[in-house]
């Protein structure tokens, strides 16, 4: 019979590494989350393989130290807790001190920084948790991150990754998430050398409307000049939690739910419960195999969320679910009812474009359209108030798609 013993830090941190580091897209996200936390307003990835050759992080935050960095790479060593009151109020993206040293056990890992007023730079390397010491380098002042060869300590990790063209969607999709939490910051991706997208950072003082423009104008960046033309601004508040954002009208519908992206205090997440109420808030203005484009910002108040919760701190758990859920439901809603009988601009377009009736468009009521954008010719039930949608938006050529009147019981 084994005794009981203590295990290695090597195979410690690497345990550590398959809850923290799933996929290329967790390094990332990771590595992302420590610029942000250190203040940089400029953040450029870069990727070999889908990430698993090789993955670059430069950002221009604080950097660090020699000392600091020979810290940072151990775990549970962290800058963003004091103590136990902090875990009620985290707001920072990074705070549990493991992401480095789990990166850092699993891959060929290099670090190099320099903090802003220093003479000169330093960088570490650790190759499969096994650390060098801090040497001199040069560098501007920043921070940037080299992880080769992810997963080749653990060859077993690397028959679960998906193709390369696979991972890196994966990992542009995590980055642009949080872009969209933070467009006062820069954002780029590369993947084999071709440049997959670049954000400019969007400054609230130089944008008409300050900081609903500048989100607004980050999120039609990441989500399309469709979602700005055909989204409604939300803005409520109820016993301390802030909800602002964003959410398309009924008719700018998609088949998936992925175009809903959800935060709470600046960190994305995919919550059951904020997904849930997303659905609550739709479901007397959308079929169910429909589904909205959101962009939903939720800011709680100190002690009312709880982010750690999950090793990839996507999951969060309020201690009043019920005022989170009806403070989102309420919103969505009296945003939809406000906007009334308006229809997206795609709908209209291709509405007009299908047919235009003689004399005019009807105005009486019972008209009702398909709100989805891929929708067969023949109208489905809608609203009785949605008199924008008047045709179906994919007639054949040279041909009327003319709308049936809907029962009232029906809509």
């Amino acid at each position: 019979m084994s005794t009981i013993h203590r295990l290695p830090l090597t195979l410690v941190n690497r345990i550590a590494a398959g809850e923290v580091v799933e996929r290329p897209a967790s390094a990332v996200k990771e590595l992302v989350e420590n610029a942000l936390d250190a203040g940089a307003t400029r953040i450029a990835v870069s990727l070999v393989e889908g990430g698993r050759s090789l993955i670059t992080v430069v950002d221009d935050g604080s950097g660090m130290s020699a000392e600091e960095m020979a810290l940072a790479v151990e775990r549970h060593c962290t800058s963003k807790l004091n103590d136990g009151d902090d875990l009620l109020d985290i707001r920072t993206l990074g705070f549990r001190g493991e992401a480095l040293p789990s990166i850092a056990s699993v891959s060929r890992f290099a670090l190099t920084s320099r903090p802003k007023g220093a003479d000169s730079a330093w960088t570490l390397r650790i190759d499969g948790g096994a650390k060098s010491e801090p040497a001199p380098a040069a560098h501007p002042p920043g921070t940037r991150v080299e992880v080769r060869d992810l997963f080749y300590a653990v060859p077993a990790r690397l028959k679960f990754l998906k193709e390369p063209r696979s991972e890196a969607a994966q990992v542009a999709d995590a980055l642009k998430r949080l872009a969209m939490a933070h467009p006062g910051i820069a954002f780029s991706l590369e993947d084999e050398g071709r440049t997959v997208f670049s954000y400019p950072a969007v400054a609230p003082s130089l944008v008409e409307d300050g900081e609903d423009a500048a989100r607004l104008q980050r999120l039609a960046a990441v989500m399309g000049r469709d979602f700005a033309q055909n989204s409604l601004p939300i803005r409520a508040e109820r016993e301390g939690f802030l909800l602002t954002g964003h959410v398309g009208l009924p008719t700018f519908n998609r088949g998936t739910a992925q175009h809903q992206y959800l935060f709470v205090n600046g960190r994305p997440v995919r919550d059951k419960l904020l997904a849930g109420a997303v659905r609550g808030a739709y479901q007397d203005f959308l079929a169910r195999d429909r589904h909205p484009l959101v962009a939903l910002f939720l800011e709680a108040p100190r002690g009312m969320v709880d982010v750690n919760v999950h090793p990839a701190k996507t999951e969060v758990r309020f201690r009043d679910a019920g005022v989170v859920r009806g403070l989102i439901v309420c919103a969505i809603r009296h945003a939809l009812v406000g906007a009334g009988h308006r229809a997206s601009t795609t709908v209209a377009q291709a509405a007009l474009g299908a047919a235009r009736p003689v004399g005019g468009l009807p105005i009486g009521g019972g008209w009702s359209g398909s709100y989805g954008g891929t929708a067969p010719a023949r109208p489905s039930p809608g609203l009785a108030e949605a008199a924008a949608a008047f045709f179906a938006p994919q007639a054949p050529s040279g041909q009327t798609a003319t709308a049936q009147p809907a029962p009232v019981e029906d809509l």
